[in-house]
Order: structure tokens, then sequence, then C-alpha cells
């Protein structure tokens, strides 16, 4: 049986893979904030044997890769994509908990970019040097913000683990998507933020994570054509003008 030209076999074993992988990122969201190795045997020898699945992550986690393979097949970005779904869900969480990105996660991040970019660049170099520009663009923009943010309001308008965070996806997704997903991330703060002050969740000048809204945007960038979003965007900042 096959589905989109894939035969349903590779969609068992990835997603085999991705609870397996799921299961894997819970480990590094204890471990990752204290800067502690995860690449370790207690992984095996205490963690799997003491700690219950965690079901959250491990279907998260395995949806994720499975829809991956179905949109894009057999191709190098697949694999890109399946390398930086668990990294995504780590910054989701641990951001979302502490309101930090640890720096060896942005770093793994960047170093895994870069391997793509490098094989990119000899398979088309265009792409490469597209990649390149969506790095400079991701820091670029977050960096504008919460340099001018601070002058502005006072004090940190937002942290540097984003700034890290945007400059790593960017050469991930290349300079066009990059800013795509920063507008979405902006749109889904202001949402969020807004409602939580409403609901009384959050006071007015209590700091908002938004480590979650860049990590949701990357994966909406992910599953959805650039197209589409781009009107969607348009459509949304221009009040329909566009």
């Amino acid at each position: 049986m096959y589905i989109n030209n894939i035969n349903i076999i590779y969609y068992l074993i990835l997603g085999i893979i991705g609870l397996g992988v799921g299961q894997f990122v819970s480990w590094c969201v204890i471990r990752l904030p204290d800067y502690r190795k995860v690449f370790v045997r207690e992984f095996f020898t205490i963690y799997l044997k003491n700690e219950k699945p965690k079901y959250l992550y491990m279907i998260s986690t395995s949806l994720l890769f499975v829809t991956t393979l179905y949109l894009y097949g057999f191709q190098l970005m697949t694999l890109a994509y399946i390398a930086l779904i668990p990294m995504l869900i780590c910054a989701l969480v641990i951001d979302f908990k502490l309101t930090i990105i640890p720096n060896r996660l942005n770093l793994t991040i960047f170093e895994v970019g870069l391997v793509f970019t490098f094989i990119q660049g000899i398979i088309n170099i265009n792409i490469a040097i597209d990649m390149l520009l969506g790095m400079i663009a991701g820091a670029g923009i977050f960096l504008f913000i919460t340099l001018v943010g601070g002058l502005i309001a006072g004090k940190e308008a937002m942290g540097f683990g984003d700034v890290k965070l945007m400059g790593a996806l960017g050469i991930f997704f290349g300079w066009r998507t990059i800013i795509i997903i920063s507008l979405i991330a902006f749109l889904l703060g202001a949402i969020i933020g807004c409602s939580l002050v409403i609901f009384r969740r959050k006071k007015s000048n209590e700091y908002i994570p938004f480590g979650p809204c860049i990590v949701i945007s990357a994966i909406i960038a992910m599953f959805a054509p650039f197209d589409v979003l781009l009107f969607i965007i348009l459509k949304i900042f221009t009040l329909g003008m566009a």
C-alpha cells in the first residue's frame, strides 16, 4: 500500500523512530537547561528504566516526522527537518517552562544547519547562499528589535536566545521564509500576549516567552506552502488591501 507514492512501511518505520526520539526529547528538556550532556549512558540505564513513557513528546514527534515524509518524500529537506523537529520541541518546552533557550541547543541547531547548507552548496550553490542569507536576516531582524526595543522601553525587549534561535533557523529556511516566520511569530505573540493580559494570566509589564511563538511559526512554515503563507500574511498586515 502506498500513500503519496511512498510505501506505508516507511511511514511506520519513521513513526516508530519518532516515538523513540520523542522519549529522548523529554530527557533533553531536563538536561539541557542545566548544561548537562544528553548523549550519556544514564539515559538507558536510569531514565528509561525509571521514567514512564512521555506520550505527548512521543506522539508529537512521531506525527511531525510522518507528516514531513508525506509532504517532502525522500529528499535532503526531509532529513533536515527531521533533524530540526526534536530540537524545536526542546526549545518550545524549555522556553515555555524556564523562559530561556540554552546556548547549547541554539548552537546545535546552527551546526546541523551548517552541515545541510554545505551539502546543499555541493548540489546547488544558490540554495546554500539563500540559506546563509536566511541566517543573517533571521538574526538581524530580531537583533534590531531587541536593541531598539531595549532603548525605547528601557529594558530587554526580547531575549538574545530568541535572536540566536532565529539566526540558526534562518539557515534551514532561507531569507524569504524566515521573514514570513518572523511575521507569523510576532502575530502569534501579539495574540497570545493580549489574551494573557485580558484574562489576567500575565501583567502588561511581565515577560512572556517568545520562543514558543517562533517554534510554532517555524513548524507552520514547514508544512504550509510559502505562497499560501505570503498571501495570508499580506492580507492580515495590510488589512485586506493587498
